[in-house]
């Protein structure tokens, strides 16, 4: 199965979690629309920008099924690396942007236990903008075999919604979903001390697929 697969093996377009309270009333509207197009095509002027729209959303909100990538650390987002820079302490930030076309369901680059989720309130700039690291945005960590593992969701200038699935405690797999950012935002994850990273800036990545390390 393709990597960026929308269908699941039942053939079925698989949406991610959290996406009824954008994509619901605007299915809702395409369809009450098109049913009065039918009646008088006045109503078309309407009803096909809400069709394209509801398209688009489908389009933006799949969630795919993917097998993990053979790597020890996984990319929790699909996307291009936007920067790798080395941090204070030792460890190393790999930055992912998600453009609005990339799948924005995030995964679990290792396996492990949830033990903190933190919101924490910010502006709204380009995710692209360096200053993003101010954004608003949600603060992971797992503990792993690697020890502690931090990654944290970005909003973007449109991406004003972050929706974790998991709470503190939960046990993760390699490349299980752990959350949603609507809309064009960011993923930074930090590789621990002594990991090298096995990617470059500018390179595409695949949520679960692909390897941040050489493992």
């Amino acid at each position: 199965m393709s990597h960026d697969s929308a269908r699941s093996k039942s053939g079925r377009v698989r949406l991610a979690r959290g996406v009824s309270p954008w994509l619901a009333p605007t299915a809702a509207a395409a369809a009450a629309t098109s049913l009065l197009a039918g009646r008088d095509r006045r109503w078309a002027f309407a009803a096909v920008p809400l069709t394209a729209l509801t398209g688009g959303m489908l389009w933006f909100f799949r969630d795919p099924e993917r097998a993990p990538g053979p790597a020890r650390i996984l990319s929790p987002a699909d996307g291009v690396v936007q920067s790798i820079d080395p941090w204070p302490d030792g460890r190393t930030r790999v930055a992912i942007f998600m453009s609005p076309l990339d799948v924005h369901v995030n995964r679990a680059p290792l396996a492990g236990t949830v033990t903190s989720v933190e919101h924490v309130t910010g502006g709204f700039v380009p995710a692209f903008n360096k200053d993003s690291d101010q954004n608003e945005r949600v603060v992971w960590h797992f503990d792993t075999e690697l020890g502690d593992i931090e990654l944290v969701q970005i909003a973007g200038a449109v991406a004003r919604r972050i929706v974790p699935y998991l709470r503190v405690g939960a046990k993760v797999a390699r490349a299980d979903r752990i959350g949603l950012i609507r809309l064009g935002s960011r993923v930074d994850v930090y590789l621990p001390e002594g990991i090298a990273p096995a990617l470059t800036v500018g390179q595409r990545t695949v949520a679960g697929v692909t390897g941040l390390d050489h493992g």
